[in-house]
């Protein structure tokens, strides 16, 4: 007894006693198996069709993909890493944090709480001296500086925590606590055995609009608002020369967090002398506000009336 080979075509005979097959299709295999697919007719003639080599498409995606970390870089995120200890235990050297460049974009100012980096103002980092690179080196760093893959050598940047904002009245005296618009902060994230005034109090102090008064979270190893008050803008910096927030400190993988304001800048009162709008102004504008659709709801009666 031998083995019936499905789908052979061979010159033998069919047995006997095959019933016919159950299938109604006149275009399947008369033993009941698959049909073969006739790949002639749909790659135009016998030949397979000829797919685009991997290497010729390869430059391609290397420039799309430089494009789009180009406009993430630009618009949306960067990456930044810590080079120092100012902002310890908050973060630590090496840290690689990501910074929201967005919302800047759309009128958003820094507030009270956040961590920003933000471009040297003018004499906080003093002259670095330029390191020495071939040019083959420096030209690959700067490209992918460019794009946002290294950060850049010629850029000065620092990360602080903001703890005043344009209006407000800041100052630390003694040991602490600082005072914004005379409301005690409970500062949790500043460095263990450090305190709030660090060894420079300060103020009180007004803060221009449009700019804010920085700190760092290592009180008694930061450089910041407090050392620089002899230079333009009294230890200030300029909202424009904010690059964006950190929010997350995204490597290592070990020091993963999120970065958000501490709840002791949403106390009541806080924000009282923030604005520094005169006490008629806000009523007037309210009032602007209000008088707006009443207006345009009377105009476009009168519109429809006279048509």
């Amino acid at each position: 007894m031998g083995d019936l080979v499905v789908g052979a075509r061979s010159g033998r005979e069919e047995p006997e006693d095959r019933g016919p097959t159950s299938s109604g299709s006149s275009g399947g295999s008369s033993d009941g198996g698959e049909a073969p697919i006739d790949t002639n007719d749909r790659n135009g003639g016998g030949g397979k069709k000829q797919q685009r080599s991997f290497w010729k498409e390869l430059p391609l995606l290397i420039v799309i993909a430089l494009a789009l970390a180009w406009l993430i870089k630009t618009f949306l995120l960067q990456a930044f890493s810590i080079p120092s200890a100012s902002m310890e235990n908050t973060l630590r050297i090496g840290d690689r944090v990501l910074v929201d460049k967005l919302t800047p974009w759309f009128g958003s100012e820094p507030e009270r709480g956040e961590v920003v980096v933000f471009h040297d103002p003018g004499g906080w980092l003093g002259e670095t001296v330029p390191v020495d690179t071939n040019p083959v080196t420096g030209a690959i760093q700067k490209g992918l500086s460019f794009v946002g893959l290294m950060p850049s050598a010629e850029e000065k940047d620092l990360i602080k925590r903001v703890i005043a904002v344009g209006g407000d009245t800041v100052e630390c005296k003694g040991t602490g606590p600082v005072k914004v618009n005379g409301k005690a902060l409970e500062e949790p994230y500043i460095y263990p055995g450090n305190t709030p005034c660090g060894d420079r109090p300060f103020g009180p102090i007004k803060v221009p609009q449009g700019r804010i008064w920085v700190m760092g979270d290592h009180r008694q190893d930061s450089l910041d608002s407090r050392y620089h008050q002899n230079l333009p803008g009294n230890g200030t910096v300029s909202v424009d020369e904010v690059v964006g927030r950190a929010v997350v400190v995204a490597w290592p993988i070990s020091n993963w967090s999120t970065l958000p304001v501490p709840s002791t800048f949403d106390q009541p009162g806080i924000n009282a002398a923030a604005a520094g709008l005169p006490a008629t102004t806000l009523p007037a504008a309210g009032g602007l506000a209000g008088a707006v659709p009443l207006v345009m709801w009377r105009r476009r009666r009168l519109i429809n009336r006279a048509g």
